[in-house]
């Protein structure tokens, strides 16, 4: 099926093929990332994702799929056609905008096995297309590109890459949308290592002009602001402006509070975070994001002052609020486990219960290749700094090493086994010179 619509005598899988939908954008993450991207998701809400709103349910329908769900996949592409129906109000209910949803149902009956359904959401894409040919020939429908753009953001820093490109192909075709502006920028700022180095100018020209066109956008608003922090700009006052709308807000990964509580952080103060986290667990105390933005918090906290003792109290009420929210992101939340294990290491009262964590991890048997390195790296850290395991602790940076994963928990394991070699004052160096040396890349 070619972007022009035109029909040609092929096979159905052929046609499938050809969409542009998540079946075909090779969106194939291991299924412990599916359950973090479910649960990233479903953080949004309803309201503040309101104009990504249909995009937002066809990737949840996706992420059902992959999951093994196709009733729930069912369920978020109907949910998706009726946002996208609405977000558009327009006067015909159909719309490019359809595309993308009607190609995952193509899919989605072809694999149930339901072979006509699948043959007439064909048909609609093709008439679709037909109907709304791209504004310019042989391009992807803008609107197409948009939500491509919006969905490779989710897979990692290599996919978003990705998605800047396909934003600016969308908004070169239709220039007047403002949420793909806002998306464009979130994209290329998310490229870049905003609180560490200063934002390149180009990026921040456009950081500006993006905010002038979005003002209400308050995840935006803040993620601009650090970029001035980081300009040398005094931000205070300022923040603590835009903590008072953001706190007004409904809660929602994309009210900016996540990405506030990291501005403060760097820029102002760890206590002046928790503050912050504190208020706004009090007005709304059961919500889980929020929870989640807290423990973080903690985390910097307890984790990030090196060997500076904290107050068992603040210690206790990290350990509180990690355990809660392991249960509430209960598939998702191995790195959540490890930090646990890790934050039990200050406490007084309870430090062995780090390495009854790290046993326990170290014996579930369902983790995938990356999830596994991630769990040896840690571990070995654990092993040479609190248990003084020197021997050990190489041998768990080798299995972490040996798994082929790229990562930065492969390469943090190969260059701390590098300096143990050249220090040459271990027993295992030879050992570790064999093992570097038969390494694949």
């Amino acid at each position: 099926m070619s972007l022009s619509g035109a029909r040609s005598p092929t096979t159905p899988e052929a046609d499938l093929e050809s969409l542009q939908c998540h079946f075909t954008w090779n969106l194939n993450p291991p299924r412990s990332k599916l359950f973090l991207l479910r649960d990233k998701l479903e953080d949004i809400g309803t309201v503040e994702g309101y104009s990504w709103l249909g995009h937002i349910y066809n990737l949840q329908g996706y992420i059902h799929y992959q999951l093994g769900s196709t009733k729930d996949a069912l369920r978020f592409f109907g949910r998706a056609a009726e946002a996208l129906r609405q977000m558009r109000n327009t006067v015909s209910e159909e719309g490019p905008w359809l595309v993308v949803n009607y190609g995952n149902l193509a899919w989605l009956h072809y694999h149930m096995g339901k072979l006509a359904e699948s043959q007439t959401y064909l048909s609609k894409v093709a008439d679709l297309l037909i109907e709304y040919p791209s504004p310019c020939h042989e391009e992807l429908h803008s609107e197409i590109c948009a939500e491509k753009a919006w969905a490779l953001m989710k897979f990692g820093e290599d996919n978003t890459l990705l998605a800047v490109h396909y934003f600016q192909r969308a908004i070169r075709m239709q220039p007047d949308i403002t949420e793909w502006h806002t998306s464009h920028v979130l994209a290329l700022v998310s490229t870049s290592r905003l609180y560490k180095t200063r934002l390149d100018a180009n990026t921040f020209e456009k950081m500006k002009i993006a905010r002038k066109h979005d003002p209400k956008n308050l995840y935006l608003s803040t993620i601009y602001l650090a970029a001035c922090a980081g300009r040398g700009r005094r931000i205070e006052g300022e923040a603590c402006r835009l903590a008072k709308n953001i706190l007004k807000k409904p809660v929602s990964s994309y009210s900016g509070i996540k990405p506030l509580l990291k501005l403060y952080r760097v820029y102002m103060s760890i206590d002046e975070a928790l503050d912050l986290a504190e208020e706004a667990l009090e007005r709304h105390p059961g919500e889980r994001y929020l929870k989640r933005c807290a423990a973080i918090c903690y985390k910097k906290k307890i984790l990030s002052h090196g060997d500076i003792p904290q107050e068992q109290i603040v210690i206790d009420k990290a350990i509180s609020l990690y355990t809660e929210v392991i249960a509430l992101y209960h598939q998702s939340s191995l790195k959540r486990k490890i930090t646990l294990a890790t934050i039990y290491v200050k406490s007084t009262h309870n430090r062995a219960k780090a390495g009854e964590m790290f046993e326990e991890l170290l014996h579930q048997s369902d983790q995938e290749p990356g999830d596994r390195q991630m769990l040896y790296n840690y571990y070995a850290k654990y092993l040479h700094l609190t248990q003084k395991q020197s021997y050990k602790s190489i041998e768990y940076y080798m299995r972490a090493a040996a798994i082929q994963h790229p990562s930065v928990y492969r390469v943090n394991s190969i260059q701390i086994l590098e300096k143990i070699r050249e220090r040459n004052r271990n027993r295992m160096c030879a050992e570790i010179e064999d093992f570097l040396h038969d390494l694949p890349d």
